[in-house]
Parts: structure tokens; sequence; C-alpha cells
């Protein structure tokens, strides 16, 4: 903001959280139209969700912070206009009419338990939350997770429920089920509908009230929390930060506290919700500096920024206290990615370094494996997470490595009383040198209808879970909690609820640790040769099953060769499952007419031996779309 405009008292800095799907988009677009921040006619649905991916699937996956000035319409309290965030029921305080503005710092977050990591992030750059929960759903598995991250933020959260205006809709329910999960007043939860607006200039009235102002002083040494970044080719890193104390502005010297560079600002601004340039920020706000910095490493999300007009000795700043950061992702699916051209390596390694840059849940290291080549391990923190990535490398840096099944981390400890993790099945040695596997379980949370929790359950026996607690939320509705192994639930676990409830379940999960297994490690060989992207560990009494589906797929899945390709599941070297490819099938004959038939028999016997031949020295390329697409629904 310009130094003559900036006041501080009048900055709120909040975030809407919600369960996926549950409206939190479209209320920020009505938000944005009704502050003026995008005019009407330039109007579009989920207008923050930049992302062409995200605009095709329907959901957020990215956080995206944008800057509204509002000029309440009503009335709001004036003993709330202050720092004293304890104050909270608006309506029991004496009113006066506001005609000052305020400045509105929201940041979208994402739905989907995948995307979490940005949600933290997110609530750590804000002093309050809008929680928004569907009318026609109610309180949902994810809503559960966000509003106990808000809570351990210590944020002040502001209860809504949305999409009043569907005919399906039950505010009341839902409202009670809200008021008993925050523990507060019925009438203090907000109804509003997101698509006609019904309801949201109360909303933005509240934030302006009940949120806190943020805290910070614009005269001490400059400290800026880095929440997130992209790459620029011009202006190299551009880091997206909340300012705490201090004043930053273009060409001053600033310095990565914890990445231990320094640099000249190029540029400084906030989110409108394109990059806008200003004269400088303050503390409170939320906004960009273009550090000019080429080195992705050197700018890390959760950093700190400071003022570089000090002395510094060997790098360090022992005058300023670095910003609390934010606790690493901890990855919980694996899966290589290769590229197909072994020429590709540096190019799929800068794809996804500048990834990381705007992605920092994305783990990667190099690795190099027999049949693959070199390649890089990489950590998701979810299927669609990595799913997601995949896209993205192919859309942003046009780049499409192969991909290996996904798995998780096992522990594992041999004869020689060793102990070590196992991030692909491959690295598992033989049966003979293992005394113990353990893998990672999960404490899994579903919400659904009670006539459901029948199938529900059945389905979570089936998944190798123990039961842990049953609780209604309501007269109707049912929280079931049972912990998990991890790999049951990573790839098509969800699609299986979804099927056993009519789709009105939603599920969120949370990692515990590590819990001894009966496993073994299952081989797929393809013509003949062992294919290490296709390992994997299954159970010990599942392993016959697991082979027999995974070469059937396999056979649907791996286009036709010019000879007959053998698809096989092993133990060891136990043989447990079979199937064949058959050859494709080329007319050899077909431009002959008339003559005798020895001629025909000759094209036929040189072609089956060219299969044969083929068969033993042969190679079969497969697809990389064959390693996701294994364990998915045609």
């Amino acid at each position: 903001m310009d130094d003559n405009k900036y006041n501080q008292n009048k900055i709120r800095n909040f975030c809407i959280i919600a369960h996926i799907d549950h409206g939190k988009s479209t209320l920020a677009d009505r938000m944005l139209e009704m502050t003026g921040t995008i005019e009407k006619r330039k109007m579009k649905e989920q207008v923050l969700d930049t992302m062409g991916l995200e605009r095709e699937r329907g959901i957020t996956i990215k956080m995206a912070p944008v800057r509204m000035i509002y000029h309440p319409n009503g009335m709001v309290n004036s003993l709330q206009l202050t720092n004293d965030s304890q104050v909270s029921n608006v309506k029991s305080q004496p009113l006066l009419n506001l005609k000052q503005e305020f400045v509105l710092n929201l940041i979208d977050t994402p739905g989907h338990v995948d995307f979490g990591y940005e949600v933290s992030r997110s609530l750590a750059a804000v002093e309050g939350a809008v929680l928004l929960v569907d009318a026609t759903k109610g309180v949902q598995a994810q809503t559960l997770y966000n509003f106990e991250q808000a809570q351990k933020q210590g944020l002040k959260i502001i209860s809504a429920v949305n999409k009043i205006d569907l005919p399906n809709a039950r505010p009341q329910e839902t409202k009670e089920e809200m008021a008993s999960l925050v523990g507060c007043d019925i009438e203090d939860i907000f109804e509003i509908s997101g698509k006609t607006g019904e309801g949201v200039d109360k909303l933005l009235e509240a934030i302006c009230a009940q949120l806190p102002t943020p805290k910070g002083n614009s005269e001490k040494p400059l400290r800026a929390l880095i929440f997130d970044s992209k790459y620029d080719s011009y202006k190299g890193v551009i880091a997206y930060v909340r300012l705490v104390d201090g004043r930053v502005k273009p060409g001053d010297k600033i310095f990565m506290m914890a990445g231990k560079a320094q640099t000249d600002v190029l540029e400084v601004g906030y989110f409108k919700p394109g990059f806008v340039k200003s004269d400088g920020l303050g503390a409170g706000e939320i906004g960009y500096i273009a550090t000019g910095l080429k080195d992705l490493s050197k700018v890390r999300v959760g950093d700190t920024i400071t003022n570089f007009q000090f002395p510094i000795s060997n790098l360090q700043t022992p005058n300023i206290e670095p910003l609390p950061g934010y606790t690493e992702p901890q990855p919980v699916v694996f899966a290589s990615f290769y590229p197909k051209d072994a020429d590709a390596f540096e190019s799929l390694r800068d794809s996804l370094s500048k990834l990381k840059l705007n992605d920092s849940s994305l783990f990667f290291e190099p690795e190099s494996s027999e049949t693959m080549g070199r390649g890089f391990r990489c950590g998701f923190l979810g299927m669609l997470h990595m799913d997601i990535v995949r896209e993205r490398l192919l859309r942003e840096f046009n780049t499409d490595p192969l991909a290996t099944i996904p798995s998780v981390v096992y522990q594992i400890k041999t004869v020689k009383g060793y102990e070590q993790l196992v991030y692909r099945p491959s690295q598992l040695p033989d049966s003979s040198q293992i005394t113990e596997i353990r893998e990672p379980f999960v404490s899994v949370e579903i919400i659904a209808n009670d006539n459901h929790s029948g199938a529900i359950m059945k389905l979570l026996e089936s998944a190798r879970g123990s039961y842990k607690n049953m609780e209604y939320l309501s007269v109707q509705k049912v929280l079931i909690t049972y912990d998990v192994p991890l790999s049951e639930i990573i790839i098509d676990f969800y699609d299986k609820l979804k099927s056993a409830t009519q789709g009105y379940a939603s599920l969120s999960y949370k990692i515990k640790g590590f819990v001894v297994s009966d496993l073994e490690r299952l081989d797929i060989l393809v013509a003949g040769e062992k294919v290490d992207a296709l390992t994997m560990i299954v159970p010990r009494e599942a392993a016959h099953q697991r082979g027999k589906f995974i070469v059937e797929r396999l056979r649907e899945l791996i286009p036709k060769q010019m000879f007959m390709v053998a698809l096989q599941a092993a133990i060891g070297s136990k043989i447990i499952a079979r199937e064949s490819i058959a050859a494709m099938k080329k007319d050899v004959t077909g431009h002959l007419y008339g003559g005798d038939r020895s001629r025909k028999m000759k094209l036929w016997k040189k072609q089956k031996e060219g299969k044969e031949r083929m068969k033993k020295e042969g190679r079969v390329e497969i697809p990389s779309d064959v390693f996701l697409n294994l364990f998915k629904k045609e």
C-alpha cells in the first residue's frame, strides 16, 4: 500500500477453509465482485483458480491470495475496530456508521486432503478464517481437519453455512452441527449463498468487525515470512510474503535468513489477483517481492526475509529473530519419474525444481535403476497430488515422464540386525534376509449417513483396517474411525468408498506410525524381463490375487507387439500368475495372387521364424500412462 494510505489498523487478513466442493471459490468470487476488486463484466467462475487444471477439474489446487478494498455499507461495532480479538458477539454491542475503507487480504485455499499443506501455510499467514460448510452436505471430514488446524494457529474463526439458495439445503440442521463443532451459538453462524450473494455483505462486515488487526511494527527491521513462491524468467524467484515487521520497497537490500542469500529488490506489490506494483509494503500486509534470484534453492517457503541495512558477519543476522517457519511436509506416497529419453534427465530435473518452487510439498531426489536408467524418486502427499504434479509437468514444462506404480515407505529389519527404510519395492532384499517388515498406518476418519455405516465398515475391514471408534454427529450422520494400512487407501479406496455410499461419504486421514505386517515382494515380468517399476510389496495372503489382477490389467493396457508377450507375476523364483498378449497379425501373403501355395507357405514360415527371433530378442516399451492407469477403473 502507498505510504500515505497505509493504516495497519484497517488491515484484515483471513482465509476461507472448507471441505472440497463446499463453495470456497464461489464465495471468493462474490467477495471480489461486491468489493469492486474485479469488474462485474470481467467476472468469471472460480476467478482465483488461475490454472487451467483447476478450472477443468473444478477443484482448487493452489492457495490464491488477493487484496480487496472494502467500504462497509452497514453498521459494525466501534469497540471491535481495535486490536481486541476477544470480542466476538457483534450484535450485542453499540453500533456506528463506518465511512472508512478496510484492506481485506484473502487467501483462498484447497479443500482436498492431499493439499492440506497449502492450507497450513495459508493459516500461518493470517489472523482469521471463515469456516464454510455446504448446507446440503453438512460437516464433513476435511471440515473437522481444517477447523483443528485453525484452532492450533489460534485464529479467530467465523462460521458460515453456504448454498442456502438450493432447494435441498438444510441450514438449521447444518448450523446445529457447526455450533457443536466450533462451540459457538447458532445465532453467530452466518447463512449465505456464494452463488447469489445473499448474506455475503453481512459476512464481510463481520470480517471487518470481528477479526483482529495484524500485529507487528513497521518501524522495526524487516521480517517477512515466505508462504509461497513462483519463478519468472525475467524477475527471478518471486516470493509471496506476509510482512510481520518493518517495510520493504523496490531497491532495498534484503537477506534470506535460511537461504543465506542477499539481493536487491526488483519489485514489490500485492495481488488483485494478478501482480500489481506498489511503492512498498508495511507490517501486516500480504504481497510479493521480486528477488531477481535465479538460484531456486536460495528462496525457500518458510524462510524469513530481512533487511540488509545492518552489519552481517559470515552471513549471520544476530540482531534479528527469524520467524517460525513451517514444518516440512512428510510425503506419504512415493513413485519414481524417469525421462523417456535418457538425454532429457537434466531437463526433467530443471522442471521438477521449478515446480517445487510453486509446490513446496513436492519431494524429489535423483536415483537410478538397471531397467529404467537415471530418474528421480518423488514423494507426494497423496495420489491426487501425484496425478496433479504429473499433469503440471506436462502442461507447464512440456515434460511427460515415465511414472512407476505409487507405493509407500516401509521399515525393514534384516537378519544382521540392520534397520532401514525402503522407498522402492525393488529395493527390498530377498525374503531370507528379512526378519521383519513394518508398514505405515493411518487413522482414517469417515463421515457418512448412518444407513451406510455397515457398508463402510465392511470396506474398511477388507482393507485390513481395525475398528477404533464410532460417534454420532447428528441423528443421521456418523463419524467412523479406523486404523488402516496406508498402502490400502492410496490408490482406489476413495472410489470404492464413494461407490459403497452412493457418493455421500467424506474421508480424511492422519499418519499414525509403523506397524509390523506379514508382507512380501511381488515381481512382474514382461517378456521374461523383470520390471522394477512394477515391483510391489503386498500382504502375503493377497499375493496371488494381486498378481493375477495386475497381469490381467497389463494385458489390457500394453499395446500388442509383433510377437507374443508373456506377462508373469512372481514371488522369488515362483510364478504365481500368467497372461499373454497375442502377437499382432500381419497378412504377409495379401499381395500374392494365385500361383503355387508353396510360395505362401514359405512366407508364413519366414514370418514365424521372425516372430520367434523377436520373442527372444525384442523388448517391450511400456507406455508412461500404464503405471497410473493400472489401478484405475475404466
